[in-house]
């Protein structure tokens, strides 16, 4: 969020594929949400705004799953890729930083240049 934020051109490319192809969704969970903003004021109303971004809420299978982490963002990311009723396959995780997810059980898509 924070990359799209800042003009990276392939997150750009993502929001504008998204928002041009049927079926194509970015989700944001609320927690990732508000630690984007955190790093850089204003990216939460930009995101909320884009079309095509569904705003996940931190329900309580979601806030389970994130008090058994260490931060917030970072669990409930991980929570939103994992398979569920309404997304089977799960999602791809979409960031700069894809060594954060080394080692865990989702699937990344690396943005960095």
């Amino acid at each position: 969020m924070v990359a799209a934020g800042s003009g990276n051109v392939l997150a750009s490319r993502l929001i504008h594929r998204a928002h041009a192809t049927q079926g194509w969704f970015l989700y944001a969970p609320t927690c990732a949400l508000v630690e984007a903003d955190r790093t850089r004021s204003g990216t939460a109303e930009h995101i909320v705004a884009l079309p095509n971004v569904i705003v996940l809420d931190l329900d309580l299978s979601a806030a389970l799953a994130v008090a058994r982490d260490a931060t917030w963002a970072a669990a409930h990311v991980e929570h939103v890729a994992r398979p569920t009723p309404e997304r089977p396959d799960g999602a791809v995780i979409v960031t700069i930083t894809p060594e954060t997810w080394k080692g865990r059980p989702v699937r990344v898509l690396d943005l960095s240049p």
